[in-house]
């Protein structure tokens, strides 16, 4: 591109063509020699002379001078440039040899080398371009004359007769070259946007060209995290299973110990239970009813001696273990676990998240525990204060967020109207420009009625697809790599939209309420 632009330094905005013999006028800029005379001639029955380029008027015919620096520039680029024999064009004149031709006369149908150049007619009618065969494309085919004219009304090239007495009589014309020389300005507008565009689709690719290179490596540092985060829960979850293991043994030990200790009580009970049976039955055979009397009294005694103290509890009991304790125990170590887990997660859940009264709007009621909000027409915040909302139903977060990878989830209520995003602290608290996604910034995504739309600093994206209308969403917010997602929490979950920016300032969650819309931040 840096060449092409070059390249057009080097063309005389009348002939198109590279610089031949370059002369200046006073404004400064240059023409072909041959160019600007034939051009100044023309200019003669009027009397008022202009510059081809910037339109400059001089009071009399300008005086050109000669560009040496210029022409050494173009004499340099034609050396590097394909001899001129290769076109097979030669001057019409040299008879005796072939000589290149540098330009063709369209009045004349002749070319000429630039010694015969240097000689030819000068009048405005010897039209000069590039070295040609044909010059048939340059005649009007309706005259056969000279295209000299430009006619601005039609858009198209005309000879004089056109001008004069056919369809183009009456309409806004002018000199091919001056024609020519509006085209270029206007030529020279659109390769500028063109570059433009081409730098910005450059910068682009060479940033989708990065991100290709980065993708694998970044998927292979996490695929290591996952790996060695999911190592870890098996290692605890393994510790975990050996522990509880370890406790169901030690209670069946004890369990069975207490079982013996009671079998054997009972075996001793009931061997001296039979020895007492066998008394008792010989006590009553007995037929002295003296011996009979005092024998079972003595045998009550021993009865009430032989009982044991162990309960019906203590037996329907014995085969049971503390699963409450096992439980318990398993309880707590799941917990340890899940809070190692937390502690090494790619991305954080937001905790602690409370929303700030000193922002929400007169009309937005918010719960005791300042997770929940929701819509009031009762006006139950008739205080004021500069950081409140006042044309918007909207509340920020307390805290916010200036680094790292966080997610945070809100309820939605099954409402149909609302607003949920992240702004900085700097956003207008009053007029229009005040809504979430209404400007610079803020971005968010709105609810209305069943459609999901994305908006930042005025513009919006509606989300097309069936959508599943869920009551909670979730919300992803990489502060460095500058990314910003929406998710719908059904099964399985659903990314909305990505957001991609570089932040400046703390982000604050900020919520907008509208109808009898109520939300509560989950954390």
């Amino acid at each position: 591109m840096a060449a092409t632009t070059l390249l057009d330094e080097l063309n005389c905005c009348i002939c198109l063509n590279i610089y031949r013999d370059p002369v200046s006028l006073r404004c400064g800029h240059s023409f072909c020699r041959v160019c600007i005379t034939s051009f100044l001639e023309s200019q003669k029955t009027s009397g008022v002379y202009k510059c081809p380029r910037c339109k400059k008027q001089f009071e009399e015919q300008p005086a050109v001078q000669e560009n040496i620096s210029l022409r050494h520039i173009a004499d340099h680029f034609f050396s590097t440039q394909p001899k001129q024999e290769e076109t097979g064009i030669f001057c019409t004149y040299c008879i005796h040899s072939q000589v290149p031709a540098i330009k063709t006369c369209v009045l004349c149908e002749a070319s000429l080398c630039d010694n015969h150049l240097k000689v030819h007619s000068k009048s405005p009618e010897h039209m000069l371009s590039d070295p040609t065969i044909s010059l048939e494309h340059r005649k009007c085919s309706v005259h056969n004359e000279i295209l000299k004219y430009f006619c601005s009304n039609d858009r198209v090239c005309i000879c004089i007769s056109c001008s004069l007495a056919g369809d183009h009589k009456g309409h806004q014309i002018e000199l091919l070259p001056e024609a020519a020389g509006k085209m270029r300005e206007s030529i020279k507008e659109v390769l500028e946007k063109l570059t433009s565009s081409k730098e910005k689709t450059e910068n682009k690719l060479q940033i989708l060209q990065q991100s290709q290179k980065k993708v694998p490596q970044t998927a292979a540092n996490n695929k290591e995290k996952v790996a060695t985060l999911l190592k870890n829960i098996r290692e605890q979850l393994d510790g975990l299973e050996k522990k509880a293991m370890s406790l169901i043994s030690t209670q069946e030990e004890n369990a069975l110990k207490a079982i013996s200790d009671l079998i054997r009580q009972l075996e001793e009970e009931q061997e001296d239970l039979t020895k007492e049976i066998a008394n008792t039955e010989r006590l009553y055979a007995m037929s002295d009813p003296l011996n009979v009397l005092q024998a079972c009294e003595i045998n009550e005694n021993k009865v009430e001696k032989n009982e044991n103290n162990i309960t019906d509890d203590q037996i329907y009991s014995a085969e049971k273990l503390d699963e409450g304790l096992v439980s318990e125990y398993l309880h707590i170590g799941f917990c340890d676990i899940v809070n190692d887990i937390k502690k090494h997660l790619l991305v954080q859940e937001a905790t602690y998240i409370t929303l700030d009264a000193n922002t929400a709007s007169s009309n937005v009621l918010l719960s005791n525990d300042y997770k929940a909000a929701s819509r009031s027409n009762q006006n139950p915040n008739c205080y004021n204060c500069p950081q409140q909302f006042t044309q918007f139903d909207q509340v920020l977060s307390l805290g916010s967020f200036c680094g790292g990878q966080y997610y945070w989830d809100v309820d939605t209520g099954g409402s149909n109207y609302w607003i949920i995003g992240m702004c900085y602290s700097s956003i207008d608290r009053q007029g229009p420009i005040s809504l979430i996604g209404s400007n610079k910034k803020s971005w968010g995504l709105r609810k209305a009625g069943y459609t999901y739309i994305m908006r930042h600093n005025k513009k919006e994206i509606t989300l097309a697809g069936n959508f599943h209308q869920e009551k909670r969403f979730r919300v992803y917010l990489d502060y460095q790599a500058g990314r910003l997602s929406f998710y719908e929490l059904c099964d399985p979950i659903r990314h909305l939209h990505t957001f991609n920016a570089t932040f400046t300032e703390p982000l604050h969650i900020a919520l907008f309420m509208d109808g009898s819309a109520w939300m509560r931040i989950i954390s």
